[in-house]
């Protein structure tokens, strides 16, 4: 395998790393909130939990990229 294509197989996992984290830390948070809702306090809290955990799965994604520029900074 050429250089190059170590190169853009390494870019290719580090962008593909970065869309799941950001994505999946969101889905994660939204349904927390939105089970903690509907299943556990049977709607009375309804949307407000779910905004609240999907607001804490959009600052986990922030989060998880600073912390991977920051690494990639370093090398």
């Amino acid at each position: 395998m050429s250089e190059s294509s170590r190169e853009m197989f390494k870019l290719l996992s580090v962008y593909s790393h970065i869309g799941m984290t950001v994505v999946f830390s969101i889905f994660i948070g939204m349904g927390i909130g939105w089970y903690l809702d509907n299943k556990v306090f049977d709607g009375k809290t309804a949307p407000y939990l779910t905004f609240i955990f999907l607001g804490l799965g959009i600052a986990a994604g922030f989060r998880s990229l600073w912390r991977l520029k920051k690494s990639l900074d370093n090398e």
